[in-house]
């Protein structure tokens, strides 16, 4: 592990030692610093004391799987970048690793390119924001961009950090209407070959979060907006 690296640590969960070594080549040559753990037990322990700006976790782990460290952290109101990483392709995992809070899902065989691309992005989209923007407000539901904080009704709801940005970018244009794969290029940052239903579980987290007070309206046959007088 390079701990002084510049960009920040992404921590690593895989017990296969090829794979990890190579994520850590990858990852490293963009100026991050790695740490790999092996198991979820040890996973839960560097999340919690070494304060990742991303992790990569694989799903089939000894000792804890994969989600249910993801679990555990969001349960904790640990709400750093999680990106799945597994060999399973089926729906049904991909759709629970996104309500269980991940940010991404990435099944292998993959391209270690394709993994650095994707957690530089979430680790971009947390940077973008300079001290002095506004707060954004659509209806009821406030989104400071500056501490990454939601309020709804000045209640606070926790969201993931891909939640965030995907009501961030919604609110930061009211009325507008993007497409799935509009959303899947600027806020994840990667073309829609992956498949859009990776947006609609996110979309459906964040309103099931803000409850009735959802700014985001479904657009049929286009894709979202977000307006106050929304109604899914």
């Amino acid at each position: 592990m390079t701990a002084d690296a510049a960009r920040g640590l992404i921590l690593v969960v895989e017990d296969e030692r090829a794979i990890s070594d190579l994520l850590r080549l990858y990852i490293s040559r963009e100026g991050f610093g790695v740490h790999v753990a092996t198991d979820g037990l040890s996973a839960l322990t560097a999340a919690r004391t070494m304060h990742p700006a991303a992790i990569v976790l694989d799903v089939g782990l000894p000792a804890m799987d994969g989600t249910e460290v993801c679990r555990q952290l969001r349960a904790e109101g640990n709400w750093v970048p999680i990106l799945f990483c597994t060999a399973r392709d089926d729906e049904v995992d991909r759709v629970l690793g996104l309500e269980l809070g991940a940010d991404d899902y990435i099944t292998k065989p993959f391209s270690p390119r394709e993994v650095v691309a994707r957690v530089k992005s979430v680790v971009r989209r947390a940077s973008l924001v300079t001290a002095d923007e506004a707060p954004l407000q659509v209806g009821d539901v406030v989104v400071d961009l500056v501490t990454r904080r939601v309020t709804v009704a000045s209640e606070p709801v926790s969201l993931t950090a891909t939640e965030f940005d995907l009501l961030a970018y919604l609110m930061r244009h009211p009325g507008r209407v993007y497409s799935r794969e509009q959303l899947l290029s600027e806020v994840w940052g990667y073309a829609a070959v992956v498949g859009t239903r990776t947006v609609d579980v996110h979309v459906a987290q964040v309103r099931a979060k803000l409850g009735d007070r959802s700014p985001i309206r479904t657009v049929r046959g286009v894709g979202y907006s977000a307006e106050a007088s929304a109604e899914s």
